[in-house]
């Protein structure tokens, strides 16, 4: 309850809200439907204070468990009492409890520890109170040479020690420095020596500083790695004489000779001890802020892509270009079933072009294809081209399509097992051709990490991208429902109570018996138990089936309750469904009980209006411009069409048409001022952008969103980003416009299109 009553107050969501939350995920309740059937219950939260509450709870839950390994660890050594019980207890966040239990935690042994060894601690707590006594006199009682204390001053040395592992120890002080630390640490980035030309992709930061409280994320992890590959040395800390300036007023009092100890004492134990565990800290506070950063831009991109418009159900044919090795052509039914395989070689020589066109055309008649589906990689434009010349295709939609992961897909287990015998080559052109007819089915069957929408998902928590990358996926399934008699298994893992072994267990049984005729039959599928049918039945569509119900997002729980408005009606269900002048009717307030309430009736009677209907956008079609197919036909000052294909903290990448994407910079982003790219462009946005400078030597090119961008060259390496003159200064590389493109980005900005 001390849980519910914190998370409460955090979120500003109500007790009773949390609650029900809380208790539906203990149940077994997965997101996807407890925000969309239990409503009642939830206050109509939604998935994203769902997903929220759910984690916060596991956080608390993983506190509890360290407290507990804590108060277990300071009542078998001995040093539990009743007040730092209370203090364990009571601590708010895992830094706080750490701190309680640091003096008592078991450690190497340390130059305090032998000071102690030498009797030297009582010498330490009487310098330490700083009664102005001479501690020249107060060493003198323990120079003792048995004992290893030669001299007076390493009595005085030892008991330095002391006192600076009680100040590194002291919560008070831990907490304070903590929070200097966070309010005005500065992040420095030095090239390593002789690194100069190795790292020479890192050189914007070879001499580099700015707060830690503001740098973005994009660079903090740009630098992270930098040091990972050892070409660039870190440091996190703030100004040294504020960090001693603080732990003089809390420690040093006077101007004794034994308060002179004191500030020995605490200098060395900043420089030694607690600096080094402040630094750790912000690393670790910093790098959990780039990654919770890079990690919502990588969700929002994948959930974008994961919604891009189906074609919807067509013949297509897929091809997967290429020069020298050939085109790869599949032909596919509307249900995605391969139907025949081909390889041409159009670019070759005038016979191989008429040979190839004399069969592209023969299958797309044979077939009846309706659309032809081509990967934007290595020849695409070219294909593209080749493909549209084709007198008997002129009324046939010719698309690009985005192929990153296709080969991933290829050499996966799922292909292995849906086409044993065919070349890999052949695999891809179908997952090319199956994502036009449905992204979101046929880019579930790929690790996310592959599809290309990412931001250093490399460098960032990999549990954490997993959790949060899933999630996306559940969601984006859930949302658009799935057709059992259909989806992959791929596809079913993710529906929301299954899992791998019942989404295999329904296909198996469909392969089997043929296809579902009704959501009742899905309780006959092998460990498909109650609670598994509850949470799934209503994201699971059944088409054409017994009951018009089974084809919609109603779930079956609710349908006695449609019998109910249909018999007051006075007509079938099918009818109430066809009929809006009958549904208008319904009062539904009048089927209000105890387990249905006014937001799943709403539901209800907006999901009979448009039984089943799929959330994603209608299809849409972008053309590249014609007379612009390599980055060489590019000129500063064009004005060209383009998509979306990744968007990041410093910008989004556009297709423009050229093999190799642009950056829109998010300087050049809008017209006004734009903080967060995600706030103008989404993956898969048609966009229209105006070319500022093309890099051939590195194949870059950079783009502008503005009406009237200037026409400057961005890519000068001789321009250094700007630097904060003083430490505590907000530094304003960000907002400057004209700002060059970061090395470290060179990876990503040069990448190349697969073949």
């Amino acid at each position: 309850m001390e849980h519910i009553a914190s998370i409460s107050a955090e979120f500003n969501i109500a007790t009773k809200q949390i609650n029900a939350v809380a208790d539906l995920l203990a149940q077994g309740g997965t997101v996807p439907f407890i925000a969309r059937y239990r409503k009642e219950a939830t206050g109509s939260l939604d998935e994203v204070a769902i997903t929220a509450i759910r984690d916060r709870l596991h956080q608390l839950e993983e506190l509890d468990g360290r407290k507990a390994a804590v108060l277990k660890s300071l009542e078998a050594n001995g040093h539990l009492t009743d007040e730092l019980k209370e203090q364990v207890s009571a601590a708010p966040t895992l830094a706080v409890l750490e701190d309680i239990y640091l003096p008592f935690r078991p450690k190497r042994r340390t130059k305090a520890t032998v000071a102690r060894e030498k009797g030297l601690e009582p010498l330490a707590r009487e310098i330490l109170e700083q009664k102005g006594r001479d501690p020249v006199q107060l060493a003198t009682a323990y120079v003792d040479p048995q004992k290893g204390v030669e001299s007076v001053e390493a009595a005085l040395e030892g008991a330095r020690h002391i006192v600076a592992e009680i100040i590194n120890e002291d919560p008070r002080a831990r907490d304070r420095m903590r929070e200097l630390y966070l309010r005005k640490g500065i992040i420095r980035s030095k090239v390593a020596t002789d690194k100069e030309t190795e790292g020479a992709k890192y050189r914007d930061y070879f001499d580099w500083n700015e707060p830690a409280a503001t740098a973005p994320s994009h660079r903090i992890l740009a630098m992270r790695r930098g040091e990972k590959e050892d070409l660039l040395n870190l440091a996190m800390a703030p100004p040294e004489a504020d960090a001693l300036a603080l732990l003089e007023d809390l420690f040093a009092n006077g101007d004794g000779p034994d308060a002179a100890q004191v500030r020995l004492a605490l200098n060395d134990g900043y420089r030694r001890l607690l600096s080094r565990a402040m630094e750790t800290e912000l690393r670790l506070v910093t790098k959990q802020r780039a990654d919770e950063q890079a990690i919502r831009i990588f969700a929002s991109n994948l959930r974008q892509l994961l919604l891009s418009p189906p074609l919807s159900a067509s013949r297509v044919m897929g091809i997967d270009p290429g020069f020298r090795t050939g085109c790869k052509i599949v032909c596919l039914d509307r249900q995605g079933k391969l139907l025949q395989h081909e390889t041409v070689y159009p670019h070759l020589n005038e016979r191989q072009d008429r040979q190839a066109a004399e069969k592209i055309a023969e299958l797309c008649r044979r077939f009846s294809i309706e659309a032809v589906a081509i990967g934007n990689g290595t020849a695409g434009r070219e294909t593209e081209a080749f493909v549209r010349k084709i007198d008997t295709l002129q009324a046939i939609p010719i698309l690009l399509v985005n192929e990153s992961g296709a080969s991933i897909y290829s050499a996966s287990e799922a292909a292995r097992r849906e086409f044993p015998d065919l070349d890999l080559t052949v695999r891809g052109s179908v997952s090319i051709a199956r994502r036009l007819m449905d992204p979101l089915s046929e880019l579930v069957k790929i690790d996310p990490k592959s599809i290309g929408v990412g931001q250093y998902q490399h460098d960032v928590d990999q549990s954490d991208l997993k959790k949060a990358l899933d999630d996306v996926v559940v969601s984006c399934v859930n949302a658009v429902g799935v057709d059992v008699n259909r989806a992959s298994v791929e596809l079913l893992t993710y529906v929301s109570g299954l899992g791998p072994q019942l989404a295999a267990n329904i296909v198996a049984v469909r392969n089997e018996k043929g296809p579902f005729t009704s959501r009742t039959e899905l309780k006959n599928v092998p460990r498909l138990g109650p609670k598994a049918f509850e949470q799934s039945a209503g994201f699971l569509r059944i088409q054409r089936g017994a009951n018009p119900l089974d084809a919609s997002a109603v779930h079956p729980e609710s349908y006695a309750v449609v019998d109910a408005m249909a018999r007051d009606q006075d007509c079938s269900v099918s009818e109430l469904m066809q009929d809006a002048t009958r549904r208008k009717k319904i009062d539904i307030t009048r089927y209000v009980n105890d387990k249905i309430g006014l937001p799943t009736l709403r539901d209800i009677l907006a999901e009979l209006d448009k039984p089943g209907r799929d959330p994603r956008k209608d299809f849409e079609t972008v053309a590249f411009a014609g007379h612009v197919n390599q980055i060489t036909d590019l000129r500063p000052g064009m004005i060209l069409p383009g998509v979306v294909t990744n968007v990041t903290a410093f910008g989004a990448f556009v297709d423009i048409g050229v093999h190799q994407d642009g950056l829109v910079h998010i300087s050049e982003m809008a017209d006004a001022f734009v903080k967060d790219p995600t706030d103008v462009v989404s993956v898969q946005q048609r966009v229209s952008v105006t070319v500022l400078a093309v890099d051939l030597e590195r194949n870059r090119i950079a783009l502008s969103m503005k009406t009237a961008p200037a026409r400057v060259k961005v890519f000068s390496e001789d321009k250094k980003p700007r630097r904060p003159k003083r430490e505590n200064r907000k530094p304003t590389a960000e907002k400057k416009q004209n700002r060059p493109f970061h090395n470290p980005f060179a990876d990503a900005l040069g990448r190349k299109r697969r073949k």
